[in-house]
């Protein structure tokens, strides 16, 4: 299986302009292409990728990478997920469906079937099962690590930031030194932007969501070099599970070696 080419060959609709296009259009000139497979654009995950995205911006930027983005929902998905999180409209496409998460072999989640529930329903129950780590390895460690902190990963909201986050009060960045001091994830700083992307989520589930039947669904990461070989790989395993390090998730293009390769724990030569 070449997922360049399965990539290069599939079209999805742009949420900028509604257009039915490869997805990799108007990359094809870059140096290298970070090729995201979201799951529900409502998902934890698709919503904290985005804003790790956002924030380093800059610096994706500057190495020549070029993102794209295919999540599943429609076109009202994308365009609130994008005002939300700040994602390029241009560089994210949608899907109805989970056809092409199938066909690149991406782990669909907990899929129990129980009679008599339709496949929105079981995809419901399946959903609250991972939640609670159940066929989704890892998944309650990492809630614990957002209240509990890390001194791993960077401080992720600024002093003078100002978080709204219901039910909570608005808080400051600076109001989370108490918690432990300045300059890493402090305690409950990664738990408070969780709520304020779950409270999003929740006031605006059936935009997100338009149909829940592909709830428990997995993401993936793809790195290709300017050759389009593919230089990395991060294939999902759980909720809150998008990155091989969840505690700087974009560790594996810091990574990169000077010729493009990227050699991460997580990645391939």
């Amino acid at each position: 299986m070449n997922i360049h080419t399965i990539l290069s060959q599939t079209e999805c609709q742009r949420v900028s302009d509604g257009a039915v296009l490869p997805i990799l259009s108007g990359c094809e000139s870059s140096t290298k292409q970070l090729v995201l497979l979201l799951p529900q654009l409502g998902d934890f995950d698709s919503l904290e990728y985005a804003w790790w995205l956002r924030r380093d911006a800059r610096r994706l930027e500057s190495q020549g990478i070029a993102i794209r983005a295919v999540g599943i929902g429609d076109r009202s998905s994308g365009q609130r997920f994008c005002s939300y999180t700040g994602f390029p409209t241009d560089c994210l496409f949608v899907e109805p469906t989970d056809q092409l998460h199938q066909k690149l072999d991406l782990y669909p989640g907990l899929s129990l079937q129980l009679p008599g529930l339709s496949a929105a329903m079981n995809a419901y129950v399946n959903l609250l099962f991972m939640c609670a780590g159940i066929g989704s390895p890892g998944t309650l460690a990492e809630v614990f690590r957002g209240y509990r902190g890390d001194a791993r990963a960077p401080q992720l909201i600024d002093d003078d930031e100002v978080i709204q986050a219901f039910p909570l009060p608005p808080l400051r960045g600076s109001t989370f030194r108490w918690a432990g001091g300045k300059g890493f994830q402090r305690p409950f700083e990664l738990a408070t932007l969780r709520l304020r992307n779950m409270t999003e989520v929740l006031s605006n589930w059936k935009t997100y969501v338009p149909n829940a039947a592909y709830l428990t669904q997995r993401g993936a990461t793809f790195l290709f070099d300017a050759q389009r070989d593919l230089v990395y790989e991060h294939r999902d395993r759980a909720i809150l599970g998008f990155a091989a390090d969840m505690s700087n998730p974009l560790t594996f293009l810091s990574e990169m070696t000077a010729d493009g390769d990227s050699l991460g724990h997580d990645g391939m030569h």
